[in-house]
């Protein structure tokens, strides 16, 4: 009973992970890539997301309880179910495994101080989700490479988490592919920790 549980918590966290926590992050990143275009452009997509139809609504349930609910799982896990194995697995493999719930714990904390930032201010009425706002937050040197490390770490923790949820999912069960997946989720991580780099550099330098 315990064994069937165990595996039901592996797959709904890895689930979550990607479907929807991973897209939203993949769209949120994109969203704010605009900001690279310009002021007018990001603000253009930000008022755009801003007026979609119940957003309060899709926010909590795409978005917030998701998340929550991820992170919860995931803390489990990583107590009291930490089972890297050195035996099966390559000595990249066990390392990327202890970087992945490290990461985990930055995500968790810069997702919690970016919602307290943004959605928080702006439901109390501090602020406008606008260039601006994100021009200020991370005109501080400190704030931005806060920023730059949780956008690192969350990145990394999707990108390696692909991995995870196609194992765990039956997806790639050979040794094979499951190397040749630690090479992609490597070009992922790559190419979003660039679309999120990019953008904090033009918040913060407008460069």
């Amino acid at each position: 009973m315990a064994e069937r549980q165990e595996f039901f918590n592996r797959r709904l966290h890895s689930l979550l992970g990607v479907v929807p926590i991973g897209i939203f992050l993949i769209q949120h990143l994109v969203v704010n890539h605009f900001a690279v275009y310009g002021e007018g452009s990001f603000n253009k997509a930000a008022g755009f997301m801003e007026d979609l139809p119940f957003r309060l609504v899709l926010e909590t349930v795409v978005i917030y309880l998701p998340i929550l609910f991820h992170a919860i799982l995931g803390v489990y896990i990583a107590i009291w179910i930490p089972k890297n194995n050195v035996g099966h697995y390559s000595f990249l493999r066990n390392w990327l495994f202890y970087i992945q719930r490290f990461t985990g714990i930055i995500t968790l904390i810069f997702i919690a101080w970016h919602v307290w930032q943004t959605r928080v201010q702006v439901a109390l009425g501090n602020v406008d989700v606008n260039y601006q706002l994100m021009q200020d937050i991370l005109s501080s040197t400190g704030m931005f490479w806060f920023y730059m490390i949780g956008v690192i770490s969350t990145t990394f923790h999707f990108a390696n988490g692909l991995w995870g949820f196609s194992v765990t999912w039956g997806i790639t069960q050979s040794p094979k592919s499951q190397k040749i997946l630690t090479y992609v989720t490597l070009v992922v991580f790559l190419a979003i920790s660039y679309i999120g780099v990019r953008t904090l550099i033009q918040f913060a330098y407008g460069v």
